[in-house]
């Protein structure tokens, strides 16, 4: 019998929540009072210092009402319109609810683009770490106001599973209209079983997935388990609860009815796989003995250890760290492009905003977003 994880050891976590929970598709209005209790839920998280992340849809579901926008299939501007028009509804519903607890929250709008072009990766990512150092709560929905459909995700449980690897969180919580992934569709088979544990998504697991439930999803089961790929590769747990009722996650903490995915790694391990192995490398920097020696104590990469920098390489991009002899010791993310780089090398970083007249990273390679070779 596999042991489900606890709650109790997860230190971040993204927790996703769809339309057809926050919003009654009958009235078009947020249901105040579950949101209030799921608030709670969050608060008692955040109040052992775990660091949360929203990921609410609803904003055009509240926003077409506002319009005063008809049921059905909505036109990509007006679904564009009712997004602007809902995500300042659905930010004040969140801040509201998460000041009652003496939390403050943060909006955050993205797209497609911005979890895979490394550059606005890493702007993301480092947004996201300032709010956490600042103990806000982000709330995270896809920017559905000025992106088309090529560059949306047109649901936001792939997009939950996407902050979450960006992130390095431990925990994806999938809130649904659905108690978990069940062998067969459950409202079309009284036998179906709840799976209660998925140690790896297989072909026999995704069979399992059906389509939306409800109106107002976008997703169903199927981006539910492609979710669960993405989550589990960046080494996060997962788990797809039913959050009809109130206090979904402390009902997951008491062991209530729900579908673990699990990992087989962590999403440090898993970044750094990613970075040593799966990205091409546009470039490399050179550093002195000292440097290389801070490096292998796991600290990050300041340019006042980097000699010489080769290639042409934008921010974002994967270069490889070569010690004096031209040897590679790891590979990284870097913060500058390769001219900001050549001007700050081997300078204090508390010269960088002279140097550049703008203000820069401390570090040009973070430690977060770096991998060392084995030795």
């Amino acid at each position: 019998m596999v042991k489900l994880p606890s709650l109790d050891q997860f230190n971040r976590v993204v927790v996703k929540v769809g339309s057809s929970l926050l919003v009654d598709g009958a009235l078009g209005a947020v249901r105040r009072e579950w949101l209030e209790a799921l608030a709670s839920d969050i608060a008692a998280l955040h109040g052992r210092g775990v660091n949360v992340i929203v990921v609410s849809s609803g904003a055009i579901a509240l926003g077409r009402t506002i319009a005063g926008l008809p049921k059905g299939v909505l036109k990509l501007e007006d679904s564009q319109a009712s997004a602007a028009i809902g995500q300042i509804a659905l930010a004040s519903e969140w801040s509201r609810a998460l000041a009652e607890h003496g939390i403050v929250a943060g909006q955050v709008l993205l797209t497609l683009q911005d979890t895979e072009e490394r550059r606005r990766y890493l702007n993301a990512r480092a947004t996201l770490g300032r709010l956490f150092s600042m103990r806000s709560i982000p709330i995270i929905n896809d920017n559905d106001t000025v992106a088309t459909s090529e560059i949306r995700y047109g649901d936001n449980d792939r997009l939950a599973a996407r902050v979450a690897t960006m992130t390095s969180a431990e925990l994806l919580i999938l809130l649904s209209d659905v108690a978990g992934l069940y062998d067969a569709p459950p409202h079309r088979n009284a036998q179906a079983r709840l799976l209660r544990v998925v140690e790896r998504v297989t072909p026999e697991i995704e069979a399992m997935a059906g389509g939306p439930a409800s109106e107002l999803s976008r997703g169903g089961m199927r981006t539910k388990i492609e979710a669960a790929r993405i989550a589990t590769s960046g080494g996060a747990h997962m788990v797809i609860a039913d959050g009809r009722i109130p206090h979904p996650i402390t009902r997951i903490a008491e062991g209530g009815g729900c579908t673990w995915f699990l990992t087989q790694s962590n999403p440090v391990a898993a970044r750094k796989v990613w970075i040593g192995g799966s990205l091409e490398l546009k470039g490399a920097v050179f550093v002195d003995a000292g440097a290389a020696a801070a490096l292998a104590r796991g600290k990050s990469l300041l340019p006042a250890g980097v000699t010489r920098v080769e290639g042409v390489f934008a921010r974002g991009d994967c270069v490889a760290i070569r010690d004096e002899r031209g040897a590679e010791i790891g590979r990284g993310l870097i913060a500058y492009d390769a001219l900001h780089a050549e001007r700050i090398r081997g300078r204090n970083s508390r010269d960088i905003a002279h140097i550049l007249e703008t203000a820069g990273r401390a570090e040009m390679i973070h430690r977060d977003d770096m991998a060392l070779s084995a030795l």
